[in-house]
This record gives structure tokens, C-alpha cells and sequence, in this order.
């Protein structure tokens, strides 16, 4: 029995830990500007696979597009990019945790892949798309400010994580 509780409080810790993160994933396009949400997005994904890790991670990221979608945030013409965006989210957790070693350059590469991904796919999707002033709006979004998006998202995180380090070192210390 004694090793269940000494189980619980992470258990605990995990659900509230998650329970943040995916409601400031889901919460983030409200802001309603792509360098505000953006960063937020790609933040919570990088504390993500920090703390709870590389599932719960993916998990999170696969909300803020749909949120966007279905609450009239996103334009109906990003519905393709959609899945292309998850996965982008996917790759970054993913990128990030091969290279955590290197937090610095695990965040750059992560990030880079998401804006080279994104930028590949909305090329392709918007050569599909007949209304090329819709198709150049698509570009625009999935271009540089992706990249951009994704390194301050890096940023927050890192600050974010450093904080908690620091704080946690605090509280131990002084129980």
C-alpha cells in the first residue's frame, strides 16, 4: 500500500501538469495573433516533452488547430493545412526530444523542422488552391513566421524551465 501513495503525488503532479499545458494549448489561438499564439503553442509543446513527455506532448499539440478551426479562429482556407500543422507540432516534440541533450540545439533543429515542413506542405497545398490571393495568404502564414514562432516558443520555454528549476531548488531547500 505505502508504495501507491509515494505513487500518487507524481500521478497527481502528471494529471495537473497536463491539465495546464493542454488548456494553455487550447486556450493560445484565442490570442487570435499568430506571434502571440504561436509562441505559446510551440512553448507549451517544448515543456511538454520536458515534463510529462514525448505522448503527452503530441497529445497537446494536436488541439490548437482544431480549437482554431472549430471556433472561427483559423480561416476556412487553412482547413487543409490542418493535419500538415499537427504533424509539423509532431515533429517538433519529436526533433526536440532526440536532441534534449543539447537544449539549445535540439530547440533550434526541432524548429527548423516545423518551419521546413510547413513551408514544403502549404507550397504544395496552395499550388491546389485556384484563388491565388488565398493561396499567397496561406504561404505567408505557414512561411518565416513559423520559424520565428517556433524559436520564441523555444525561448519561453527555456525561461519557463529554468524558473521551475530554480524554484523547485528553492522549495527543497528551505523544507
Amino acid at each position: 500500500m505505502s508504495s501507491n501513495v509515494a505513487v500518487l503525488p507524481n500521478q497527481k503532479n502528471y494529471v495537473l501538469t497536463m491539465l495546464a499545458l493542454l488548456g494553455l494549448g487550447i486556450v493560445a489561438p484565442f490570442f487570435g495573433n499568430q506571434f502571440i499564439s504561436g509562441p505559446i503553442v510551440n512553448a507549451t509543446l517544448f515543456i511538454a516533452v520536458s515534463l510529462l513527455g514525448v505522448r503527452s506532448a503530441i497529445f497537446i499539440g494536436m488541439f490548437p488547430s482544431i480549437i482554431a478551426l472549430s471556433t472561427g479562429i483559423l480561416a476556412p482556407v487553412m482547413v487543409p493545412m490542418i493535419p500538415f500543422i499537427i504533424f509539423g507540432n509532431t515533429l517538433l516534440v519529436l526533433a526536440f526530444d532526440a536532441g534534449r541533450k543539447n537544449i539549445v540545439l535540439g530547440s533550434v533543429t526541432a524548429a527548423v523542422l516545423k518551419f521546413g515542413f510547413l513551408f514544403v506542405t502549404s507550397n504544395i497545398v496552395a499550388s491546389l488552391v485556384v484563388n491565388q490571393q488565398v493561396a499567397n495568404k496561406v504561404l505567408l502564414i505557414m512561411s518565416w513566421p513559423q520559424l520565428v514562432t517556433a524559436l520564441a516558443g523555444a525561448a519561453l520555454a527555456f525561461g519557463f524551465l529554468r524558473a521551475k528549476k530554480s524554484f523547485d531548488a528553492n522549495i527543497r531547500g528551505n523544507s
